[in-house]
């Protein structure tokens, strides 16, 4: 079910545009997101779709809990509401979502796009031997 929010939460959750959301921990950040992006998913007029959506976050762990906690509240939604066949698109689209760290979105732009970037089709991230061969080499 949803959660409890504060007023302020709530303006996070139904306002408009783009949405930073920046806290301690533990101070519900990620149930706020996933109230969010679900308020944007299933609101009456306009509803946007999942995998039109980007959400990055700055771990693996803190992508893979967003995606599963959208998933667990879409899945209430249809529990409540069956014959809603937006929440049952919503949750096929989530699959394709754009929900991951900030270098894995930028890596994957990169590869999308690397001859608009003069760079080779089989350019690599570097580990991080060859990191630190190539900062002694620049110093």
């Amino acid at each position: 079910m949803g959660i409890q929010l504060t007023d302020d939460q709530k303006k996070a959750v139904t306002g408009e545009g783009a949405l930073l959301v920046s806290a301690a921990a533990g101070s519900g950040k990620t149930a706020v997101l996933v109230e969010r992006i679900l308020y944007l998913l299933t609101r009456k007029e306009h509803p946007i779709d999942a995998d039109r959506l980007l959400v990055v976050t700055f771990t693996k762990a803190a992508a893979a809990e967003m995606r599963t906690r959208l998933m667990v509240r879409l899945s209430e939604e249809i529990a409540q509401h069956p014959q809603d066949r937006n929440l049952i698109r919503q949750q096929i689209l989530l699959s394709k979502a754009n929900i991951s760290t900030m270098d894995a979105f930028c890596l994957n732009l990169i590869q999308d796009y690397f001859e608009y970037l003069d760079l080779p089709p089989d350019f690599r991230v570097g580990g991080n031997g060859q990191l630190v061969l190539l900062q002694s080499q620049a110093m």
